[in-house]
């Protein structure tokens, strides 16, 4: 585990966009090691929002980092429907590359976009720094959709930007390091009528006006909000180009 668990805030844009397709990626950086973060990053229901999600629960995602493994979604019965009924789900992606601890691909068309003739291709890297991991997220999507592409592909681009600043926030939740027990600072404390002991000369304390620790992404929830918001409102200013509208998210 890598001391201070500090995630520098990502960073998002649309690399590239056409008639057919767009390209965006995602970019984070986490003081966890390469191991640690893949280990997270293949846990999407921990992390994973909500608001995201067909089912509203992001705990009900699943991750197979195995070749031809399934990144799914389980759609628990609805109240009040018999035991025998059969649940549902998605398939958002499949596996289709595996390098453990440095490349994960994935292909699908996530969202919205699931119910266009599309192809998708996301692919997850990660590369060891002195202070943690870079994380990269690169997703290419291609083929005929209903949606304008200058409208759906910020959108996109927005929600995934949102999931990689939470990844980024639970790695650095996941990997602080954790506080003393109330017992074991209890049995510290010096008891009533008694001096405590002298302790040994400590090294300076470092200046007042040395900088904070860069706050973790992810843990605003305006900002959240914000990301939903901005994703949920493009999706409704992109009408089909044909007779039909899209099946919602």
């Amino acid at each position: 585990m890598l001391a201070g668990a500090i995630a520098t805030p990502a960073s998002a844009e649309v690399t590239a966009q056409s008639d057919v397709g767009f390209v965006v990626r995602e970019v984070a950086d986490v003081a966890a090691t390469p191991a640690e973060t893949w280990r997270a990053m293949t846990t999407p229901g921990a992390w994973w929002s909500s608001a995201h999600t067909f089912s509203g629960s992001g705990a009900n995602l699943s991750l197979s980092p195995t070749v031809g493994g399934c990144f799914c979604e389980r759609f628990p019965p609805p109240k009040g429907a018999p035991a025998t009924q059969q649940t549902g789900g998605v398939q958002h992606m499949r596996v289709i590359y595996v390098e453990p601890n440095r490349v994960l691909r994935l292909s699908g068309a996530l969202g919205p976009l699931q119910s266009e003739a599309l192809t998708g291709t996301l692919t997850m890297a990660l590369r060891a720094t002195d202070t943690g991991t870079h994380i990269t997220w690169e997703y290419v999507v291609g083929g005929y959709m209903r949606y304008k592409v200058d409208q759906i592909a910020p959108a996109v681009d927005r929600m995934l930007a949102e999931q990689i600043s939470l990844l980024a926030a639970h790695i650095a939740k996941s990997t602080a390091p954790a506080a003393a027990p109330p017992a074991a600072a209890a049995a510290a404390a010096p008891k009533p009528g008694k001096a405590p002991a002298a302790q040994p000369a400590k090294a300076a304390a470092a200046p007042a006006s040395a900088a904070p620790a860069p706050a973790a992404p992810g843990g605003d929830d305006a900002a959240n909000d914000a990301a939903r918001a901005a994703f949920d409102a493009a999706l409704k200013k992109a009408p089909p180009k044909r007779q039909g509208t899209p099946p919602r998210h």
